[in-house]
């Protein structure tokens, strides 16, 4: 990843975070808002594994900076997961994912929500995640499961079964109870698109 694609990654999270971007909203939300300065870390970890001057202990320390944070705010989302722009951890505590798990664009994960892998059935492996998808606090996704575009996962919601694009599912298993997608939970995808490399 080069460094122009960490920033505008980091610079859509903190869009999706303040709806504003500057040096002085950045500091604001990077000291003050646990959830974005994770998914800070995250991203700039992504940078140093291919940044030469990275590899003489930069890399190191963000690693440590991340499991730092992961014992104290309850985040454990792994660093080779694959997270689209825009990504928005709203409340901190209890969030669990997958290496092997793919998030798309504009996706807000609340505290307690878990993507995580099966290891035996017919859905063996992890989530694949759509763009504009909030999942709720609590939600656990599990299992090689697709869930679309605009998709709504509701609190404590156990999806063992494939989310069709716009739907709204909760309950244990999730069934579909909606068609309103993610519409009003899922703010500030304006944010111009990112380089791909």
């Amino acid at each position: 990843m080069s460094w122009a694609r960490c920033r505008a990654l980091i610079a859509s999270d903190l869009w999706r975070h303040a709806g504003r971007l500057g040096t002085g909203v950045f500091l604001r939300h990077f000291l003050a808002t646990p959830g974005f300065r994770y998914s800070t870390l995250l991203r700039f970890y992504s940078y140093t594994v291919h940044a030469p001057w990275c590899q003489l202990g930069v890399r190191q320390l963000t690693v440590l900076a991340l499991h730092r944070y992961t014992i104290r705010y309850g985040i454990d989302i792994s660093r080779d997961a694959s997270i689209g722009s825009g990504l928005y951890i709203g409340h901190f505590g209890g969030i669990v994912v997958n290496e092997a798990v793919r998030i798309g664009n504009n996706c807000n994960l609340s505290h307690g929500v878990t993507l995580g892998r099966l290891n035996r059935g017919d859905r063996m492996g992890c989530p694949s995640i759509g763009n504009d998808v909030y999942i709720g606090p609590g939600a656990k996704i599990l299992g090689r499961i697709n869930v679309g575009d605009r998709a709504a996962i509701g609190a404590n919601a156990v999806v063992v079964a494939d989310v069709p694009a716009d739907a709204v599912v909760g309950g244990v298993p999730a069934r579909a109870i909606s068609e309103q997608g993610s519409a009003g939970y899922i703010n500030r995808t304006d944010y111009p698109p990112i380089p791909d490399r």
